[in-house]
């Protein structure tokens, strides 16, 4: 048997002060409904059409397995394939793409161009991802290759990020991920390099990695720089994305 249930319940005390209601965080998306975005959809289908043609340019040119042993043919590819998934979002009134995967291609491609021009570009001999020991020729293939991946797309892909996308969508946080693909290339480029024979053409692909050259921590410490160097470009594009104004208005 339970105790009878009373018919009269006593008051229960006060609670003391004044109730406060923690602030909630509301996506975007939540209140706002996502919008077609035909140009921009448009503007990232042309980013990775430059893109895989800088890459499908260079395959006619030399050999897959040497072309696609490039950074900057990975990085391409990165790029492509983002911009596809980024312009069907934006076709389709979408959510967009997470900004650690859209964040990570504008890093490398940007990084592959900084490299190429700074480092690459005027080296003699020529830098040439087919191997030939020729200067690229104006408005031939292998310039026209080397100015669709490392002029055209990085330019394309800036453009994009600063016109057609929200700021303040890039995170610290999303940095030390980043660097995890720079690294694998690393141990991707060295154990390339092991596997090949001495003296082997292209055996080293970048010059500054070069362990035949300046040694193995000469090129380590080659690759520290540079990897110190894409770690600041990375927290660059964090800072500059949450100072620039927004382009695109209110827009998920």
């Amino acid at each position: 048997m339970t105790a009878p249930i009373p018919r009269d319940i006593p008051d229960l005390p006060a609670v003391p002060g004044t109730p406060v209601l923690l602030p909630g965080y509301v996506p975007a998306t939540a209140v706002v409904a996502p919008i077609r975005r035909p140009a921009t959809a448009v503007f990232r289908l042309v980013t990775a059409a430059v893109a895989a043609a800088g890459v499908a340019l260079e395959l006619l040119l030399g050999s897959s397995d040497r072309i696609m042993s490039y950074f900057g043919a990975q990085a391409a590819v990165i790029l492509a394939l983002v911009s596809l998934a980024s312009a069907r979002r934006a076709w389709q009134a979408s959510r967009p793409l997470s900004s650690a995967l859209t964040g990570a291609a504008l890093l490398y491609i940007v990084i592959s161009g900084l490299v190429y021009h700074l480092l690459l570009g005027h080296t003699t001999p020529p830098f040439s991802m087919t191997g030939s020991a020729h200067p690229p020729v104006a408005w031939h293939g292998q310039w026209l290759a080397l100015q669709l991946l490392y002029t055209a797309a990085p330019l394309m892909a800036l453009v994009d990020w600063l016109i057609l996308t929200p700021p303040g969508r890039l995170h610290l946080r999303q940095t030390a991920a980043w660097m995890l693909y720079p690294l694998a290339y690393l141990a991707f480029f060295l154990t390339r390099a092991e596997l090949s024979l001495p003296g082997t053409p292209g055996r080293y692909l970048y010059s500054f990695l070069d362990a035949e050259q300046h040694g193995y921590r000469g090129a380590l410490a080659n690759a520290l720089l540079l990897g110190l160097a894409i770690y600041g470009l990375a927290v660059l594009l964090v800072t500059l994305d949450h100072a620039r104004p927004n382009p695109v208005g209110r827009r998920p």
